[in-house]
């Protein structure tokens, strides 16, 4: 091997990927390497979707190298994703046939937290995964609104299991599905995580590597019962940079905390605007403050997410951002977000029950 082929490998292990925040060696994600003069087959396999994700990947591969290594080469990647369920909270089992949960929270209403998590599942599904979602808000359900699947009712063929709706390649539950739009739900909190548990456990959601769950805003008494009895592989929390979201954000992260959910990082909602006429950048609710916490509570920022009134449209209109704009700056916001989480998520402990037999005692 020349000295050039070994300082070209070194380059490639060293390189740090963005989602996962590791090097390629650190991640165990070289799968094979063949150097052919100015060009590099490269095959790399991760714990996230990656569908659409080689052009940006061989760009960065590329100019790391030709600063690590002095060299300039043409990668040609093959990327491969492997999505592996992880561990939940204790004492409580996997969804059967759903890899991993993922709740998207907010320690308070406004801060646009059901338009992060409709991108996020969409996201994952443009990348190749299979996603679902359950709008867990039972008294101000969006998705339905957000998905384009107002006014459509779910089946259930054997009257005891509930298909799903489907849309943007996303299989979708709500409350809004199953009641009037126009009529107030005016129940109390066991009602709600009752209804809530059986959206969960009697729809039929086939096998999917995500289910996002688009939890109520707030810390009460609803939202830690729910946190509690559902399966959780990881949380996000979604906040904007002002001070009374991010106060809201740390009741959230703590939540969480206390039913031994892991948190997966915060989304910073809002973050700047972008002036549609003259490109001017504004940070209307402030900066910084989604990294401020971050760090004071030692996770990561998965997502800085723009301030604009096209996404806004987009979700009312029934088709969010990455489906009604890809290939739009805003639309790679989200799909970045969605990678970062699934990244984050991908580094967490794997879900073990699987691989032992379950032994069953009878008497004699």
């Amino acid at each position: 091997m020349s000295n050039l082929d070994a300082a070209v490998r070194a380059a490639i292990g060293s390189f740090v990927e963005p989602a996962l925040g590791q090097t390629l060696d650190e991640a165990g994600a070289v799968k094979g390497l063949t150097l052919r003069g100015r060009e590099v087959d490269l095959a790399l396999q991760f714990g996230f979707p990656t569908g659409g994700y080689a052009p940006a990947l061989a760009s960065a591969l590329s100019a790391h190298v030709a600063a690590a290594a002095g060299s300039e080469l043409t990668f040609n990647l093959t990327l491969e994703s492997r999505i592996t369920a992880h561990s939940v909270q204790r004492g409580l089992t996997p969804l059967a046939g759903v890899r991993n949960i993922v709740a998207v929270a907010s320690g308070k209403g406004g801060v646009g937290k059901s338009t992060v998590a409709a991108n996020l599942a969409l996201g994952w599904a443009a990348a190749g995964a299979r996603v679902g979602i359950l709008d867990a808000d039972i008294y101000g359900p969006s998705q339905p609104l957000m998905l384009g699947l107002e006014g459509q009712h779910p089946g259930s063929p054997d009257g005891k299991r509930i298909t799903p709706l489907r849309a943007h390649g996303v299989c979708a539950m709500s409350i809004g599905f199953l009641v009037d739009p126009a009529q107030a739900v005016a129940w109390r909190g066991p009602m709600v995580t009752q209804a809530l548990t059986q959206l969960l456990n009697d729809t039929d959601w086939g096998e999917l590597d995500y289910l996002v769950i688009d939890m109520p805003p707030g810390t009460g008494d609803i939202q830690l019962t729910l946190a509690q009895r559902v399966p959780v592989a990881g949380a996000v929390i979604v906040t904007t940079p002002q001070d009374i979201a991010l106060a809201d954000a740390r009741k959230g992260i703590a939540m969480f905390e206390k039913v031994s959910v892991p948190v997966l990082g915060i989304v910073e909602n809002m973050s700047v605007h972008i002036c549609s006429n003259c490109g001017h950048a504004e940070h209307i609710f402030g900066s910084g403050g989604g990294a401020l916490l971050a760090a004071e509570r030692g996770v990561r920022v998965l997502g800085n997410l723009p301030l604009d009134a096209h996404i806004r449209e987009e979700a009312d209109g029934g088709r969010p951002t990455v489906v009604a704009a890809p290939g739009s700056p805003r639309a790679e916001a989200y799909l970045q977000m969605a990678r970062n989480v699934a990244g984050a998520l991908a580094l967490r402990s794997r879900d073990r029950s699987t691989l032992f037999p379950k032994i069953v005692v009878e008497a004699s």
